[in-house]
């Protein structure tokens, strides 16, 4: 019985796969008039939609009308090279989108279901002393759901207000989408919801198979009008530096760069850091936090998550 569901499940995983495709293309399709593409516009104000139809995304393609109707379902089986650069060019793909393409491709394609990853994600001891060693910058590990697997004290002093969720691991999408504290930690916050869910639909496409994040898209997506409304739009990106602008609840406001480093232990999990520009009011607002840090930190038990994910 056991065996017969987990078979059924992948089925039913696999099929919403190729709904991600097809939706993900549609998608793309619609975003762009015949005249950005440069094509004619035949139909006038009898046309039915405003951007590509199939039949004009196969022909900027160079490949035939049937051929691309067929991948949009899904048949991804032996999609050439070629064909995948014509489709990036042909609906303007960027990198993200261009990636996130090719992991829908090779999942649909895939005849058998991949071997899951553990359901507990650890980060390694030599990855918690490199965070322990950079006193002066705020550094966190999150996973590809953004969970914030491991931190140290200035990174778990900066997002203490995601701490504060009761749930564990703290997780940022949570954090932004369902707490009301966090229209006021993000001073973007917009942007920041919009990166959040963009990520969350990339992760999706790279591991469709992980229960835990089809868990937390469904309690977002259950709890959350805003969350709802961006991922129906099926955009995604690549998000490895920018700058956060943030309210902190005890040092008040910081507009800080971060860089974002894939571990190469693990490729689902990556290195978070946040720097100050030396001399601005966001440095010092950094130094007083570290000063109030290492006074948090005396009282923290040694079992704290945001001391890091023991083995």
């Amino acid at each position: 019985m056991t065996a017969r569901k987990d078979i059924r499940d992948e089925g039913d995983i696999r099929g919403d796969v190729r709904a991600e495709i097809r939706e993900f293309l549609s998608t793309r399709r619609d975003r762009i008039s015949p005249a950005e593409a440069g094509l004619p516009v035949y139909g006038g104000a009898r046309r039915r939609v405003a951007g590509l139809r199939r039949e004009e995304v196969a022909l900027l393609a160079g490949i035939s009308t049937e051929y691309y109707t067929r991948l949009e379902r899904g048949n991804a089986i032996g999609i050439s090279d070629s064909v995948i650069e014509g489709l990036t060019h042909a609906l303007k793909l960027n990198e993200a989108e261009r990636t996130h393409l090719l992991d829908l491709l090779r999942a649909a394609a895939t005849t058998r279901a991949p071997r899951r990853r553990p359901t507990a994600q650890r980060v390694r001891p030599t990855v918690q002393r490199v965070l322990d060693s950079m006193s002066g910058t705020p550094a966190l590990v999150l996973n590809g759901r953004l969970d914030i697997l491991a931190a140290n004290a200035l990174g778990s002093a900066l997002f203490s207000p995601v701490y504060a969720v009761p749930a564990k691991p703290p997780n940022n999408a949570r954090f932004v989408f369902l707490d009301p504290q966090a229209t006021d930690f993000f001073r973007a916050w917009d942007a920041v919801a919009n990166d959040t869910v963009a990520l969350l639909r990339a992760e999706v496409g790279r591991d469709p198979y992980d229960r835990q994040t089809s868990d937390l898209i469904g309690e977002l997506s259950t709890r959350s009008e805003e969350f709802r409304a961006r991922w129906a739009a099926h955009n995604v990106r690549i998000h490895t530096t920018g700058v956060k602008l943030l309210h902190h609840p005890v040092v008040g406001d910081l507009e800080l760069p971060f860089e974002s480093f894939p571990l190469a232990s693990d490729p689902s999990q990556s290195l978070l850091t946040y720097t100050a520009e030396p001399g601005s009011p966001s440095q010092d607002a950094l130094n007083l936090l570290a000063s109030w840090s290492a006074s948090v930190e005396q009282d923290m038990p040694s079992t704290d998550p945001r001391r890091g994910t023991q083995p």
